[in-house]
């Protein structure tokens, strides 16, 4: 039976360089951020999020994500109100996927919000990464474009490092990048010798 590897972490706390680590050490990726997206451009997601947030959100029957994420970022209702409809689809498609990939003995399911969506109880390990707010808030402001503002906005949407690490069986401190890569190692040993003995 597959296990599902959670890989979670605050906004810039860079999840996705820890996903690439393991993509090389020949686990499976899914970067449900990514996969949502994709999924946001079905007719039947479109036509849910204009009759929930209006057509003025479309330019052209394209979705402009930059405003939908200024209006959700800032009111917790409507970012509930995107999640219930955007989650059971990436639900449904990440199924799929795992179905395809059952042949491997781990997978990772990388996830911004895997503790406040609630998937964090369907997974079998949880991965955290955490890197100093400071370090966080410059890569966001310059791989987003974004203002300080912003980007403190959206990490008071997220859980804090606390919260995650209470939850989590490892914890990865992505600073620097060469321990980063030494921690996913340590991380495969282990839960390969817990596969063997299970």
């Amino acid at each position: 039976m597959t296990k599902i590897i959670g890989l979670t972490g605050g906004i810039g706390s860079g999840k996705t360089t820890i996903a690439n680590f393991f993509r090389e050490m020949g686990i499976p990726v899914y970067i449900a951020d990514d996969e949502a997206k994709k999924v946001m451009q079905s007719e039947e997601i479109i036509n849910q999020i204009k009759i929930s947030f209006g057509e003025s959100l479309f330019d052209n029957n394209v979705l402009n994500r930059a405003k939908l994420a200024e209006i959700v970022f800032n009111d917790a209702e409507k970012l509930e109100k995107l999640n219930s409809i955007v989650h059971p689809a990436v639900k449904k498609d990440f199924q799929l996927w795992l179905s395809q990939n059952k042949n491997h003995e781990f997978v990772i399911y990388e996830a911004a919000i895997l503790f406040e969506s609630g998937k964090y109880k369907e997974i079998d390990y949880i991965v955290t990464v955490t890197a100093p707010e400071e370090i966080r808030i410059e890569r966001v402001m310059k791989r987003d474009n974004a203002t300080r503002e912003q980007v403190l906005s959206r990490m008071k949407m997220q859980w804090n490092d606390e919260k995650r690490i209470s939850l989590s069986n490892f914890v990865i401190n992505n600073s620097n990048l060469k321990i980063a890569r030494e921690e996913v190692v340590k991380i495969l040993k282990i839960l390969n010798i817990k596969q063997k003995q299970s």
